[in-house]
């Protein structure tokens, strides 16, 4: 004998569907990310912000409560979605904050070369003595 559908499941069925996209779209930008193509990044597409925005509503709302009254199955898919969400998640993390690393180290590098290659030669010998001024234009003034 099947017991009734709970009001809540379909609420747990978008929950895994929307997270399942999400997870798709992570695992395009993860693979973006090892080709060294970021431009291709999925996550940046509206869409996928929008489901993003959704699925993060839906799931401050969401109850442990909902998961533990719905069936076995279905709570199984629940709680396998989340932690395959959570786990790609953390991959894209890192992934992210190393190419944000390495991008902020080669700007730091060529910052300082260009400030070395831009910097006065100092040579060895003593330090000229008096301060030197500084070029000016000459102004001249003739009163009549």
């Amino acid at each position: 004998m099947n017991a009734p559908v709970p009001k809540d499941e379909p609420r747990i069925e978008r929950l895994i569907i929307m997270a399942e996209k999400l997870i798709a779209a992570l695992e395009g930008d993860i693979a973006a990310l090892k080709a060294g193509t970021p431009a291709s990044m999925k996550s940046m597409d509206p869409e996928v912000q929008k489901l993003s925005v959704l699925y993060g509503k839906e799931a401050q709302n969401f109850d442990l409560r909902i998961a533990k009254s719905a069936r076995a199955e279905l709570r199984d898919r629940f709680v396998a979605v989340t932690a395959k969400f959570r786990e790609v998640l953390q991959l894209h993390a890192r992934l992210l904050t190393r190419v944000k690393n390495a991008s902020e180290g080669m700007i730091q590098a060529i910052a300082r070369e260009v400030e070395r290659t831009n910097a006065p030669m100092r040579p060895y010998g003593p330090k000229p003595p008096g301060p030197t001024a500084p070029p000016g234009a000459m102004l001249f003034n003739k009163v009549v």
